[in-house]
């Protein structure tokens, strides 16, 4: 069975601040590239988001092998997120988990898939990573554009479907295409 390769990256312009974040999905010969952003958001926010997005496109089952530049996505996932299941999503201190709705959808969006984390060293030269190092930083520009600004179309092809893209346009729909991408 073809597997998945996912390189995904989050960025932040100021933390909080505007934030973007960028997947590259290589499924056999395949390339689907997706970004998106926030205008108030945080770093881990967006490394989270950027994985959540990546594995929420693929269209079916699929073993997968997601490369991260965030220890802190790759150490929740591997590491934290089975104690803090555990403990009712709280942490050792019994405090409550940030970003868990965040957590609770990438466990969601992990579930009908094998994934295989690995880390890759940030800003280092390797090109899924700067490639998704590129595309977070277009979704913090395209998140802070003037009204009237042009979000990207996603459309859904190869096994692979689009993230759901912010509101733009002025329709006020929920997840709804921009009205440019007929």
């Amino acid at each position: 069975m073809t597997e998945a390769v996912i390189y995904t990256d989050g960025a932040c312009s100021g933390n909080p601040g505007p934030g973007g974040w960028g997947a590259v999905l290589r499924y056999g010969s395949v390339v689907k590239e997706l970004h998106g952003g926030e205008r108030s958001t945080t770093n881990n926010r967006m490394e989270l988001l950027a994985a959540i997005s990546a594995l929420e496109a693929l269209t079916r089952p699929v073993p997968v092998q997601l490369y991260t530049d965030s220890k802190y996505v790759l150490d929740g996932i591997t590491k934290w997120v089975p104690g803090w299941q555990r403990n009712g999503w709280q942490t050792a201190a019994k405090k409550p988990v940030k970003n868990v709705e965040l957590w609770q959808r990438l466990v969601a969006a992990m579930a009908p898939h094998e994934v295989s984390w690995h880390w890759v060293k940030g800003h280092n030269g390797d090109p899924g990573n700067e490639r998704a190092d590129e595309l977070a930083r277009l979704g913090i520009t395209e998140t802070v554009l003037p009204a009237g600004g042009r979000p990207p179309c996603t459309p859904d092809h190869g096994g692979l479907r689009a993230a759901p893209v912010a509101p733009c346009g002025g329709d006020g729909a929920k997840n709804a295409p921009p009205p440019h991408c007929g």
